[in-house]
């Protein structure tokens, strides 16, 4: 029977600080070996709303941090659009450590889709997490996350926006496109006006 790697299960608590000082040494994939640091969830334990996105990007690796870069700058100018205090939200990624590949020259670091393996080698952190915060309602960033909580037959294009309860863990989730994407869009300004419009639903609900 395989093993586990040393650090894969997150502690039996519901404290944050634990947890975070746990996932620290996780090594359930290897993604561990060229990233930065595992980047952890942030926000107050008693937030109602939380904010689950794909994996840390390059500023996110370096700072520690989860949505400091211009996808998290984005991110909080549409939340104060649609009517959430920032400071009140939990927000966090599927994935807490960044994937990437090197760019011909060997400087920039690119973004790589997380595998399904590394995942569900992730995924009993964010489990973690949402068993210590339990929200009332979960807003779903991209299709790695959405994948991760509402499962691989879940797309975005065709339920963005809409309303699906997780009895598993007595919340209520909406998912939506990335900031990123929103960042990569031919139309910016209507691809921004279209997640600010689903971050006020799910504000609605």
């Amino acid at each position: 029977m395989a093993t586990k790697a040393p650090g894969a299960d997150p502690p039996d608590t519901a404290d944050l600080g634990e947890l975070r000082s746990a996932a620290s040494g996780c090594r359930g994939c290897d993604l561990h070996r060229d990233a930065t640091q595992t980047v952890f969830g942030e926000g107050p334990r008693e937030a109602e709303v939380m904010v689950v996105g794909e994996q840390p990007g390059d500023q996110e690796d370096r700072a520690g941090a989860p949505f400091v870069g211009p996808a998290g700058r984005l991110l909080d100018r549409a939340l104060d659009e649609a009517g959430f205090d920032r400071r009140t939200i939990y927000v966090t990624n599927a994935v807490k450590h960044f994937k990437f590949q090197r760019d011909e020259r060997g400087k920039r670091r690119i973004h790589k889709t997380p595998s399904k393996t590394e995942i569900v080698a992730c995924r009993p952190w964010l489990r973690a997490e949402l068993a210590a915060v339990h929200p009332e309602l979960l807003i779903v960033l991209g299709a790695t996350a959405a994948k991760t909580l509402l499962g691989d037959d879940f797309r975005i294009t065709r339920s963005r926006g809409e309303r699906i309860e997780l009895p598993e863990f007595d919340t209520t989730a909406v998912a939506t496109v990335h900031p990123s994407a929103v960042l990569r869009a031919p139309d910016r300004d209507e691809a921004y006006r279209a997640f600010v419009a689903d971050l006020v639903a799910a504000r609605g609900r």
